[in-house]
């Protein structure tokens, strides 16, 4: 499609997709299409109104926390949630609709600079047809695809379109650089914000030691996750009981998957606690002596709170399949690759059984070799990741605001 086609596609302005802005303003446009994004860009929001040293001007799409911090979202994010493959060719062409529509109020607003947080399945996709049509607008891209683990060619086709990516891991501006990616910051991880609700006091520290020992069970945040998994933790936790004595085990999950959770544990030979609230599960963690959760940026948050764990997945054999000829990894648990070293047992497919599980956990509820191993690990993750330094979210704003386009925009 040439770029007169794609003009005649995605329209020109209309009346209600602008309005007069004063020369002195700066306008950013955002894009978020999942929770997850919109908490980072109701911070990065929060962070450019604290920096800017002129006003500013939010446009895009968003959740309730950027909402909250001042924008007036296009789309409905609630739009975008697709669970499962089988959703996809039913909710497509309500995606391509919103897709074309956030490509139009970029093209009709010219912000100073756009900015287009995860989810780069839709972001990428909207910042490839904003750039082809209007390349002086700068793009910066909040949270770097995972071209380190899969789809590494991504990183090269990036740097035709993405004028900087923010990273989230240390690593992340070295594979860029490595990939022929374009220019990658790391400005931390939201969870450096969280480390004082997440480590312990003193007298909470007495209880990480105290009996009968905390454990966190963490089998996922996803349905199909918990299907799979909650049957496999509960024997496991058995098992450790029937081993080391009473456990105090804690689940925390949250309120749309608690009657989930609830019922999955009743079969469970140990019958645990069930906290949906951030503040409860934070307490738990300050407390826990161990963990048994699914991999993912779960084992990132018990590392940061020093908890020793063994991570499990199980998932189809399709799915198991496709992720074994993709993805290319030393190790699928991001505490080890933030940390560079397999310190925490993976336990993946056939090795995902309560048997094993609970051979790799016993260890680490004692005084031992393979506790402290792990304990000092994590001790590194503090200059690793930078923790204590400025948040994320200012260092973000800072990259943006330098980003921006400094000739004045048109007024219309």
């Amino acid at each position: 499609m040439s770029a007169a086609d794609s003009q005649t596609k995605f329209g020109t302005a209309t009346g209600n997709e602008s309005s007069p802005e004063r020369r002195d303003e700066l306008e950013i446009f955002l894009i978020a299409v999942e929770e997850s994004g919109d908490r980072l860009g109701g911070a990065l929001m929060r962070a450019l109104k604290q920096r800017a040293s002129v006003p500013l001007r939010f446009t895009g799409v968003g959740g309730r926390e950027m909402t909250a911090a001042g924008l007036a979202s296009l789309l409905p994010i609630e739009d975008f949630s697709i669970i499962g493959f089988a959703a996809i060719p039913r909710r497509l062409p309500r995606i391509l609709t919103h897709m074309y529509k956030t490509v139009r109020a970029v093209l009709a607003r010219r912000p100073h600079a756009l900015v287009i947080i995860d989810s780069p399945g839709y972001t990428l996709r909207v910042a490839q047809w904003v750039h082809r049509l209007d390349p002086s607008i700068p793009i910066v891209d909040y949270v770097s695809p995972s071209v380190w683990a899969w789809r590494s060619g991504r990183a090269r086709s990036m740097s035709r379109y993405i004028d900087h990516v923010l990273a989230l891991l240390p690593f992340e501006p070295g594979v860029h650089r490595e990939l022929g990616g374009p220019p990658c910051s790391y400005v931390g991880h939201p969870l450096i914000e969280e480390v004082a609700k997440l480590r312990p006091n003193g007298v909470e520290v007495m209880r990480r030691r105290a009996e009968p020992p905390i454990i966190i069970a963490m089998p996922g945040s996803r349905s199909g996750e918990i299907e799979k998994l909650a049957g496999v933790f509960g024997e496991t936790l058995g098992l450790v009981q029937q081993r080391v004595g009473p456990i105090d085990v804690v689940v925390p999950t949250v309120p749309h998957l608690q009657a989930k959770v609830t019922l999955a544990a009743q079969s469970w030979p140990v019958r645990p606690r069930i906290v949906v609230e951030q503040a409860e599960k934070q307490e738990a963690m300050r407390m826990a002596r161990a963990a048994l959760a699914k991999s993912g940026t779960t084992t990132l948050e018990l590392a940061i709170a020093g908890i020793p764990m063994v991570a499990a997945y199980k998932a189809s054999q399709l799915e198991a399949a496709v992720i074994r000829r993709l993805v290319q990894v030393p190790s699928y648990i991001l505490a080890n690759l933030v940390i560079g070293q397999n310190i925490v047992p993976e336990l993946m497919q056939e090795d995902c059984t309560p048997e094993k599980l609970a051979d790799a956990l016993v260890p680490l509820i004692g005084d031992t070799s393979v506790r402290r191993r792990q304990i000092e690990a994590f001790s590194w993750l503090d200059s690793i990741m930078e923790i204590g330094s400025r948040a994320p979210a200012a260092r973000a704003a800072d990259i943006v605001l330098g980003s921006v386009r400094r000739t004045e925009k048109p007024l219309r």
